[in-house]
Protein backbone atom coordinates (compact mmCIF):
# COMPACT_ATOMS: atom_id res chain seq x y z
CA UNK A 1 0.00 0.00 0.00
CA UNK A 2 1.63 3.60 -0.76
CA UNK A 3 0.34 6.84 0.60
CA UNK A 4 -0.47 10.29 -0.53
CA UNK A 5 -1.09 13.37 1.54
CA UNK A 6 -4.63 14.49 1.88
CA UNK A 7 -5.59 17.81 0.11
CA UNK A 8 -5.83 21.06 2.36
CA UNK A 9 -9.05 21.68 4.09
CA UNK A 10 -8.98 25.29 5.25
CA UNK A 11 -6.35 27.03 7.50
CA UNK A 12 -5.52 23.27 9.20
CA UNK A 13 -4.08 21.19 6.94
CA UNK A 14 -4.40 17.42 7.05
CA UNK A 15 -1.18 14.85 7.02
CA UNK A 16 -3.45 11.94 7.64
CA UNK A 17 -2.53 9.39 5.23
CA UNK A 18 -4.55 8.31 2.33
CA UNK A 19 -4.38 5.10 0.68
CA UNK A 20 -3.95 5.11 -3.07
CA UNK A 21 -5.47 2.56 -5.19
CA UNK A 22 -3.46 0.57 -7.31
CA UNK A 23 -4.79 -0.78 -10.60
CA UNK A 24 -3.90 -4.65 -11.85
CA UNK A 25 -2.26 -7.53 -10.20
CA UNK A 26 0.82 -6.52 -7.14
CA UNK A 27 3.22 -9.17 -8.80
CA UNK A 28 6.14 -7.21 -6.74
CA UNK A 29 4.67 -7.76 -3.64
CA UNK A 30 3.59 -11.10 -4.62
CA UNK A 31 6.84 -12.29 -5.41
CA UNK A 32 8.39 -10.98 -2.66
CA UNK A 33 5.87 -12.76 -0.61
CA UNK A 34 6.60 -16.22 -2.88
CA UNK A 35 9.92 -15.54 -1.99
CA UNK A 36 9.35 -14.79 2.04
CA UNK A 37 7.55 -18.36 2.33
CA UNK A 38 10.06 -20.05 -0.02
CA UNK A 39 13.14 -18.93 2.20
CA UNK A 40 12.06 -20.93 5.47
CA UNK A 41 10.61 -23.70 4.18
CA UNK A 42 13.96 -24.45 1.87
CA UNK A 43 15.82 -23.78 5.60
CA UNK A 44 13.04 -26.48 6.80
CA UNK A 45 14.07 -29.01 4.32
CA UNK A 46 17.20 -28.60 4.95
CA UNK A 47 17.41 -29.02 8.20
CA UNK A 48 14.76 -32.25 7.56
CA UNK A 49 17.71 -33.54 5.11
CA UNK A 50 19.66 -33.73 7.73
CA UNK A 51 17.73 -35.60 10.31
CA UNK A 52 17.14 -38.22 7.44
CA UNK A 53 21.05 -38.44 6.96
CA UNK A 54 21.43 -39.15 10.54
CA UNK A 55 18.90 -41.81 10.64
CA UNK A 56 20.30 -43.76 7.36
CA UNK A 57 17.55 -42.00 4.90
CA UNK A 58 17.99 -40.70 1.72
CA UNK A 59 16.07 -36.86 1.40
CA UNK A 60 15.43 -37.12 -2.10
CA UNK A 61 13.68 -40.32 -1.88
CA UNK A 62 11.78 -39.00 1.25
CA UNK A 63 10.78 -36.02 0.01
CA UNK A 64 9.94 -37.14 -3.19
CA UNK A 65 7.56 -39.76 -1.77
CA UNK A 66 5.95 -36.75 0.09
CA UNK A 67 5.77 -34.76 -2.88
CA UNK A 68 3.83 -37.61 -4.59
CA UNK A 69 1.38 -38.48 -1.57
CA UNK A 70 0.19 -34.66 -1.25
CA UNK A 71 0.01 -33.77 -4.69
CA UNK A 72 -0.12 -37.16 -7.17
CA UNK A 73 -3.36 -37.63 -8.23
CA UNK A 74 -6.70 -35.99 -7.55
CA UNK A 75 -7.23 -37.97 -4.78
CA UNK A 76 -4.38 -37.13 -2.78
CA UNK A 77 -4.69 -33.49 -3.88
CA UNK A 78 -8.14 -33.71 -2.29
CA UNK A 79 -6.51 -34.76 0.91
CA UNK A 80 -4.34 -32.03 0.74
CA UNK A 81 -6.71 -29.53 0.60
CA UNK A 82 -9.02 -30.90 3.12
CA UNK A 83 -6.15 -31.16 5.84
CA UNK A 84 -5.29 -27.14 4.40
CA UNK A 85 -8.90 -26.17 5.01
CA UNK A 86 -8.81 -25.26 8.49
CA UNK A 87 -5.39 -23.73 8.68
CA UNK A 88 -6.85 -21.13 5.78
CA UNK A 89 -9.34 -20.13 8.56
CA UNK A 90 -6.93 -19.85 11.58
CA UNK A 91 -3.99 -18.49 9.12
CA UNK A 92 -6.62 -15.68 8.09
CA UNK A 93 -8.09 -15.03 11.73
CA UNK A 94 -4.09 -14.42 12.88
CA UNK A 95 -3.45 -12.13 10.26
CA UNK A 96 -6.30 -10.50 9.91
CA UNK A 97 -5.10 -9.08 14.39
CA UNK A 98 -1.58 -9.40 12.98
CA UNK A 99 -2.73 -6.31 10.40
CA UNK A 100 -3.91 -4.31 13.40
CA UNK A 101 -0.70 -4.99 15.58
CA UNK A 102 -2.34 -7.40 17.72
CA UNK A 103 -0.87 -10.22 18.88
CA UNK A 104 -4.09 -12.68 18.96
CA UNK A 105 -2.41 -16.31 20.21
CA UNK A 106 -5.83 -17.36 21.66
CA UNK A 107 -7.47 -18.39 17.72
CA UNK A 108 -6.62 -22.01 19.02
CA UNK A 109 -9.34 -21.34 21.74
CA UNK A 110 -11.99 -19.68 19.85
CA UNK A 111 -11.16 -22.83 17.37
CA UNK A 112 -12.25 -25.74 19.44
CA UNK A 113 -15.03 -23.67 21.92
CA UNK A 114 -16.67 -22.66 18.38
CA UNK A 115 -16.77 -26.59 17.33
CA UNK A 116 -18.29 -27.46 20.54
CA UNK A 117 -21.06 -24.77 19.72
CA UNK A 118 -21.31 -26.03 16.01
CA UNK A 119 -21.41 -29.78 16.85
CA UNK A 120 -24.66 -28.88 19.75
CA UNK A 121 -26.42 -26.65 17.11
CA UNK A 122 -25.76 -29.17 14.50
CA UNK A 123 -26.90 -32.25 16.74
CA UNK A 124 -30.75 -30.58 16.84
CA UNK A 125 -31.17 -29.32 13.54
CA UNK A 126 -32.52 -32.63 12.00
CA UNK A 127 -35.57 -31.53 10.67
CA UNK A 128 -34.59 -28.88 9.37
CA UNK A 129 -33.42 -27.32 5.50
CA UNK A 130 -29.88 -27.89 4.58
CA UNK A 131 -29.41 -24.10 3.99
CA UNK A 132 -30.68 -23.09 7.50
CA UNK A 133 -28.96 -25.83 9.49
CA UNK A 134 -25.59 -25.28 8.28
CA UNK A 135 -25.95 -21.29 8.59
CA UNK A 136 -26.75 -21.76 12.26
CA UNK A 137 -24.10 -23.57 12.98
CA UNK A 138 -21.37 -21.55 11.38
CA UNK A 139 -22.99 -18.28 12.91
CA UNK A 140 -22.83 -20.18 16.00
CA UNK A 141 -19.44 -21.22 15.17
CA UNK A 142 -18.45 -17.58 14.30
CA UNK A 143 -20.23 -16.31 17.48
CA UNK A 144 -18.44 -18.50 19.99
CA UNK A 145 -14.87 -17.73 18.52
CA UNK A 146 -16.04 -14.37 19.04
CA UNK A 147 -17.08 -14.69 22.72
CA UNK A 148 -13.52 -16.44 23.53
CA UNK A 149 -11.93 -13.12 21.93
CA UNK A 150 -13.93 -10.36 23.98
CA UNK A 151 -12.61 -10.65 27.33
CA UNK A 152 -8.73 -10.52 26.43
CA UNK A 153 -9.72 -7.71 23.38
CA UNK A 154 -11.67 -5.65 26.39
CA UNK A 155 -8.08 -6.23 28.41
CA UNK A 156 -6.29 -5.68 25.75
CA UNK A 157 -8.16 -2.64 24.24
CA UNK A 158 -9.02 -0.78 27.81
CA UNK A 159 -6.36 -1.66 30.38
CA UNK A 160 -3.58 -1.58 27.97
CA UNK A 161 -2.83 -6.20 29.27
CA UNK A 162 -0.46 -7.75 26.97
CA UNK A 163 -2.84 -10.15 24.38
CA UNK A 164 -0.41 -12.71 24.03
CA UNK A 165 -0.57 -13.67 27.85
CA UNK A 166 -4.16 -12.81 28.27
CA UNK A 167 -4.89 -15.07 24.82
CA UNK A 168 -2.52 -17.72 25.94
CA UNK A 169 -3.95 -18.23 29.13
CA UNK A 170 -7.61 -17.98 27.85
CA UNK A 171 -6.73 -21.10 25.55
CA UNK A 172 -6.20 -23.31 28.45
CA UNK A 173 -9.33 -21.95 30.26
CA UNK A 174 -11.54 -22.82 26.81
CA UNK A 175 -9.84 -26.42 26.82
CA UNK A 176 -11.15 -26.88 30.64
CA UNK A 177 -14.53 -24.98 30.02
CA UNK A 178 -15.17 -27.29 26.86
CA UNK A 179 -14.32 -30.75 28.96
CA UNK A 180 -16.58 -29.57 31.11
CA UNK A 181 -19.40 -29.04 29.50
CA UNK A 182 -19.54 -31.80 26.77
CA UNK A 183 -18.87 -34.35 30.62
CA UNK A 184 -21.46 -32.13 32.34
CA UNK A 185 -24.39 -31.32 29.38
CA UNK A 186 -23.34 -32.90 26.27
CA UNK A 187 -21.80 -36.01 26.48
CA UNK A 188 -23.05 -38.41 23.97
CA UNK A 189 -24.77 -41.86 25.14
CA UNK A 190 -22.01 -44.76 25.49
CA UNK A 191 -19.57 -42.55 24.48
CA UNK A 192 -16.59 -43.37 27.01
CA UNK A 193 -14.62 -40.37 25.73
CA UNK A 194 -15.53 -36.25 25.76
CA UNK A 195 -17.42 -36.35 22.75
CA UNK A 196 -20.61 -35.12 21.75
CA UNK A 197 -22.88 -36.49 19.66
CA UNK A 198 -22.95 -36.32 15.59
CA UNK A 199 -24.41 -33.65 13.76
CA UNK A 200 -27.68 -34.21 12.31
CA UNK A 201 -27.49 -35.19 8.83
CA UNK A 202 -28.69 -31.46 7.45
CA UNK A 203 -25.94 -29.82 9.22
CA UNK A 204 -23.61 -31.89 7.42
CA UNK A 205 -21.55 -29.73 4.71
CA UNK A 206 -21.49 -31.44 0.75
CA UNK A 207 -18.99 -32.86 -0.47
CA UNK A 208 -16.84 -31.25 -3.58
CA UNK A 209 -15.10 -34.56 -4.71
CA UNK A 210 -16.89 -37.48 -3.03
CA UNK A 211 -15.63 -40.35 -1.89
CA UNK A 212 -13.10 -37.40 -1.28
CA UNK A 213 -13.54 -35.66 2.40
CA UNK A 214 -13.28 -32.28 0.92
CA UNK A 215 -15.87 -30.41 1.05
CA UNK A 216 -17.50 -27.03 0.73
CA UNK A 217 -15.88 -25.60 4.10
CA UNK A 218 -12.97 -24.94 1.41
CA UNK A 219 -14.55 -22.69 -0.70
CA UNK A 220 -15.76 -21.22 2.47
CA UNK A 221 -12.29 -20.62 3.59
CA UNK A 222 -11.41 -19.41 0.14
CA UNK A 223 -14.25 -17.17 -0.39
CA UNK A 224 -13.14 -15.46 3.10
CA UNK A 225 -9.80 -15.04 1.77
CA UNK A 226 -10.58 -12.82 -0.75
CA UNK A 227 -13.09 -10.76 1.15
CA UNK A 228 -9.98 -9.92 2.97
CA UNK A 229 -7.51 -9.28 0.09
CA UNK A 230 -10.22 -6.55 -0.79
CA UNK A 231 -10.76 -5.50 2.41
CA UNK A 232 -7.06 -4.81 3.06
CA UNK A 233 -7.22 -2.65 -0.34
CA UNK A 234 -10.20 -1.53 -0.90
CA UNK A 235 -11.71 -0.28 2.38
CA UNK A 236 -11.05 2.45 4.54
CA UNK A 237 -11.50 0.37 7.61
CA UNK A 238 -8.93 -1.89 6.48
CA UNK A 239 -6.38 0.97 5.53
CA UNK A 240 -6.79 2.28 9.62
CA UNK A 241 -5.93 -1.79 10.27
CA UNK A 242 -2.67 -1.21 8.40
CA UNK A 243 -2.05 2.40 9.81
CA UNK A 244 -2.47 1.25 13.20
CA UNK A 245 -0.20 -1.79 13.46
CA UNK A 246 2.10 -0.42 11.77
CA UNK A 247 2.12 3.14 14.14
CA UNK A 248 -0.41 3.09 16.24
CA UNK A 249 1.07 6.33 18.21
CA UNK A 250 1.09 7.88 15.13
CA UNK A 251 -2.51 6.65 13.85
CA UNK A 252 -3.91 7.69 17.56
CA UNK A 253 -2.26 11.83 17.11
CA UNK A 254 -4.08 11.75 13.69
CA UNK A 255 -7.19 10.66 15.44
CA UNK A 256 -7.62 7.32 13.98
CA UNK A 257 -9.89 4.94 15.88
CA UNK A 258 -7.12 2.83 17.58
CA UNK A 259 -8.83 1.87 19.94
CA UNK A 260 -12.15 0.49 17.99
CA UNK A 261 -9.50 -1.21 15.99
CA UNK A 262 -7.68 -3.18 17.97
CA UNK A 263 -11.46 -4.21 19.32
CA UNK A 264 -12.87 -5.02 16.05
CA UNK A 265 -9.23 -6.90 14.93
CA UNK A 266 -9.20 -9.50 17.93
CA UNK A 267 -13.17 -9.81 17.88
CA UNK A 268 -13.17 -10.89 13.73
CA UNK A 269 -10.11 -12.86 14.76
CA UNK A 270 -12.10 -14.64 17.06
CA UNK A 271 -15.09 -15.04 15.15
CA UNK A 272 -12.99 -16.12 11.66
CA UNK A 273 -11.35 -18.97 13.92
CA UNK A 274 -14.70 -20.03 15.80
CA UNK A 275 -15.78 -19.77 12.03
CA UNK A 276 -13.21 -22.34 10.94
CA UNK A 277 -14.13 -24.48 13.83
CA UNK A 278 -18.06 -24.71 13.34
CA UNK A 279 -16.65 -26.11 9.34
CA UNK A 280 -14.15 -28.38 10.58
CA UNK A 281 -17.26 -29.76 12.49
CA UNK A 282 -19.75 -29.52 9.78
CA UNK A 283 -17.28 -30.85 6.87
CA UNK A 284 -15.10 -33.17 8.98
CA UNK A 285 -15.32 -34.72 12.14
CA UNK A 286 -19.01 -34.36 12.28
CA UNK A 287 -18.98 -33.72 16.26
CA UNK A 288 -16.97 -32.00 19.19
CA UNK A 289 -14.54 -34.88 20.93
CA UNK A 290 -11.21 -34.12 22.67
CA UNK A 291 -7.91 -33.19 20.81
CA UNK A 292 -10.57 -31.21 18.25
CA UNK A 293 -7.82 -29.32 16.91
CA UNK A 294 -5.16 -30.66 15.73
CA UNK A 295 -2.92 -27.12 16.92
CA UNK A 296 -4.84 -25.66 13.83
CA UNK A 297 -4.60 -22.60 15.80
CA UNK A 298 -1.17 -21.98 16.31
CA UNK A 299 -0.06 -23.51 13.16
CA UNK A 300 -1.99 -20.61 11.56
CA UNK A 301 0.00 -18.36 13.54
CA UNK A 302 3.08 -19.91 11.72
CA UNK A 303 1.15 -18.87 8.11
CA UNK A 304 0.03 -15.80 8.95
CA UNK A 305 3.60 -14.36 9.85
CA UNK A 306 5.35 -16.56 6.89
CA UNK A 307 2.75 -14.94 4.88
CA UNK A 308 3.20 -11.24 6.23
CA UNK A 309 -0.61 -11.09 5.98
CA UNK A 310 -0.83 -11.40 2.49
CA UNK A 311 -3.86 -13.29 0.95
CA UNK A 312 -2.34 -15.19 -1.19
CA UNK A 313 0.64 -16.16 1.18
CA UNK A 314 -1.80 -17.37 3.62
CA UNK A 315 -3.41 -19.97 0.92
CA UNK A 316 -0.12 -20.78 -0.33
CA UNK A 317 1.47 -21.64 3.28
CA UNK A 318 -1.74 -23.29 4.45
CA UNK A 319 -1.53 -25.92 1.37
CA UNK A 320 2.32 -26.17 2.06
CA UNK A 321 1.22 -27.04 5.84
CA UNK A 322 -1.68 -29.46 5.03
CA UNK A 323 0.44 -30.89 2.23
CA UNK A 324 2.85 -32.11 5.24
CA UNK A 325 0.06 -33.19 7.38
CA UNK A 326 -1.24 -35.13 4.92
CA UNK A 327 1.44 -36.86 3.73
CA UNK A 328 3.09 -37.62 6.08
CA UNK A 329 1.23 -40.27 7.89
CA UNK A 330 0.95 -42.21 4.29
CA UNK A 331 4.81 -41.87 3.72
CA UNK A 332 5.62 -43.56 7.25
CA UNK A 333 2.90 -46.45 6.36
CA UNK A 334 5.76 -47.20 3.48
CA UNK A 335 9.05 -46.26 4.93
CA UNK A 336 10.89 -46.98 8.15
CA UNK A 337 10.79 -43.21 9.07
CA UNK A 338 9.90 -41.68 12.27
CA UNK A 339 6.32 -39.84 11.82
CA UNK A 340 8.46 -37.08 14.09
CA UNK A 341 9.90 -35.85 10.75
CA UNK A 342 7.02 -33.91 10.08
CA UNK A 343 6.85 -32.30 13.53
CA UNK A 344 10.63 -31.67 12.63
CA UNK A 345 9.65 -29.84 9.23
CA UNK A 346 6.67 -28.22 10.50
CA UNK A 347 8.16 -26.59 13.68
CA UNK A 348 11.45 -25.43 12.01
CA UNK A 349 9.02 -23.77 9.74
CA UNK A 350 7.52 -22.21 12.33
CA UNK A 351 10.61 -21.21 14.09
CA UNK A 352 11.58 -19.41 10.88
CA UNK A 353 8.84 -17.75 10.62
CA UNK A 354 8.74 -16.12 13.39
CA UNK A 355 12.48 -14.93 13.17
CA UNK A 356 11.80 -13.51 10.09
CA UNK A 357 9.05 -11.34 11.48
CA UNK A 358 11.05 -10.52 14.45
CA UNK A 359 14.44 -10.16 13.54
CA UNK A 360 13.78 -6.87 12.12
CA UNK A 361 11.69 -5.51 14.88
CA UNK A 362 14.36 -5.92 17.35
CA UNK A 363 17.14 -4.78 14.24
CA UNK A 364 15.04 -1.55 14.56
CA UNK A 365 14.99 -1.29 18.48
CA UNK A 366 18.51 -1.52 18.63
CA UNK A 367 19.11 1.19 16.26
CA UNK A 368 17.12 3.23 17.53
CA UNK A 369 18.34 2.57 21.56
CA UNK A 370 21.62 3.07 19.62
CA UNK A 371 20.78 6.79 17.98
CA UNK A 372 19.09 7.57 21.29
CA UNK A 373 22.31 6.93 23.15
CA UNK A 374 24.62 8.62 20.96
CA UNK A 375 22.20 11.92 21.34
CA UNK A 376 22.11 11.44 24.97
Amino acid sequence: MTFQQAPETGANTSYVPVPVQQRGMPWRRIGRSAWRIAVPVAIALLVGAVALLIGGESPVEIYGMLAQEAFGDAARINATLTAATPLLFTGLAAAIAFRAGVFNVGVEGSFAFAGLAASVVGAGMTDAPPAVAIAACLVAGGLAGALVALIPAALRTWLGVDEVVSTLMFNFIVAGVTAWLVQSFFLAPGQANSATAYIATPAELPLLAPPGQLSAGFLIAIALVIVYAVWTRRTQLGFEFDAVGRTPRFSAAQGLRVRPVLMTAMLASGAIGGIGGAVHTLGLVHRFSVGFSANFGFTGIAIALLARFNPIGIVIGAVAFGALAAAGATVQLFVNIPIQLIDILQGAVMMLAVAQFAIPRLRRRRRSAENTEASA
